[in-house]
């Protein structure tokens, strides 16, 4: 075996550490930023009239989420220079404000679909509505999946985000199906455990929506990026 095959961070084990060391990291900061939303969704409970509030609890969660995503892409390649919690804060910064123009209005519209489900009975529309309004609501989830990574890797004015999240809705497929999968395994691990279980596996979750979205920042960048 080679001096270069043996140096550190050559090896697959070092790899492997760095990784893990990444992964716990954003994941310490991600739950440290996200902790007002956090408390806020625990203490509020699953009662349907609190959905605004929650709604409102949970408003920390974009740019705490986009941040994440930010550190985990641009990770430094060298092992032995390694700075998670730098390129947190750095994406924390850079993104936090971007992420909320788009986050707020689509934790309201989420709310709307939401509120309106749970108060159906009472609303007098025909059954067939209740479908329609889940699958608009998972459409909408899944499009914010999409707005958030091109939010949290590229800049672009927030209307053109919004525009570009629908259309890779459709144009990508295997990424929206990525998408919702997890957002399926999510709620599984919420429904079956707990849910306090998704929140501490944000991190590597946040790292499979990257790797499954990795041909809509490839475009982005070849087509839309100057």
């Amino acid at each position: 075996m080679s001096a270069e095959a043996t140096a550190f961070g050559d090896g697959p084990l070092s790899r492997a550490v760095a990784l893990v060391h990444t992964l716990v990291t954003v994941e310490a900061l991600l739950l440290a930023a996200a902790s007002p939303a956090l408390a806020g969704l625990f203490l509020l409970g699953p009662d349907p009239s609190n959905l605004p509030l929650a709604a409102v609890a949970a408003l920390p969660l974009g740019p705490a989420l986009s941040a994440a995503l930010y550190a985990l892409h641009h990770r430094d390649r060298d092992l032995t220079d390694l700075r998670p919690a730098r390129a947190y804060a750095c994406g924390w910064r850079l993104n936090a404000l971007p992420v909320l123009r788009l986050w707020t209005p689509l934790l309201a519209w989420l709310t709307v679909i939401a509120f309106t489900l749970t108060h159906f009975s009472a609303s007098g529309l025909p059954g067939w509505w209740a479908a329609l309004l889940a699958a608009i609501g998972v459409s909408s989830l899944l499009w914010g999946a999409h707005a958030l990574v091109l939010t949290s890797l590229f800049t672009f004015r927030a209307r053109d985000t919004a525009r570009l999240a629908a259309y890779f809705l459709l144009r990508h497929g295997r990424a929206t199906l990525a998408a919702a999968s997890l957002l399926v395994l999510a709620a599984g691990l919420t429904a079956l455990l707990t849910e306090a279980l998704p929140a501490l596996l944000a991190a590597p979750l946040l790292l499979s929506l990257l790797y499954g979205s990795r041909r809509v920042i490839a475009e982005t960048q070849e087509d839309f990026t100057a």
